[in-house]
């Protein structure tokens, strides 16, 4: 797990972990704000182990939900191909999402959500819930709803990313480099990470 400045891009902090939870999370973000982090603002994947620790740790902070991750995982569940009108209008619409730059195209955005609710909610709750459609649909509206609140921060706060990109792109870096490594013992991998992030801040 890595934490990462949205200013200045470096890492704050890391933590080897084999699967992120938060047991593994909520210590280690306690110990951070121990040594003195307080971030204002956090931009998040809503991982939802990860969000309830940082939640808890840091209840002043505000959360910028990755408009990337809202964005592929509604579309995902949604398929490609969508078989009812609906799916079809509201997979259109989520991939507007992560196009939004100004309080128009987030105004836009909102009211076309809402005028999709009014038109199809009855429909959705129609539907059996065994079905493929009803859970694809119900799934959607739920992500939409829980994150749009903390969509759209980055917009009164050029400081707050409105994705986790830069960070993604670390990840890849280090994945790339460590393809070359296979084969380490843990301590050693673990070792290598540290040093990765080192060096990685220092350029």
């Amino acid at each position: 797990m890595n934490l990462m400045n949205g200013r200045d891009q470096k890492i704050i902090a890391h933590l080897y972990v084999k699967k992120e939870s938060f047991q593994e999370a909520y210590p280690w973000f306690s110990n951070l704000k121990h040594q003195g982090l307080t971030p204002g603002f956090i931009t998040t994947d809503g991982e939802r182990s990860i969000l309830r620790a940082m939640r808890l740790v840091w209840p002043g902070a505000k959360f910028q939900r990755c408009l990337y991750h809202l964005q592929r995982e509604g579309m995902r569940w949604l398929r490609t191909y969508p078989k009812t009108e609906a799916g079809k209008e509201l997979r259109a619409l989520l991939s507007q999402l992560s196009w939004i730059k100004n309080i128009t195209q987030r105004d836009a955005f909102i009211q076309r959500y809402e005028e999709w609710l009014k038109t199809f909610q009855a429909y959705v709750h129609s539907l059996p819930r065994t079905t493929v459609a009803h859970k694809d649909l119900q799934r959607t509206i739920v992500l939409i709803n829980n994150a749009l609140p903390d969509m759209f921060h980055f917009l009164e706060d050029r400081n707050v990313y409105s994705t986790t990109n830069p960070l993604e792109g670390f990840h890849s870096r280090l994945k790339a480099s460590y393809q070359r490594h296979r084969g380490l013992s843990k301590e050693h991998r673990i070792q290598y990470i540290h040093w990765y992030c080192y060096f990685e801040n220092k350029d």
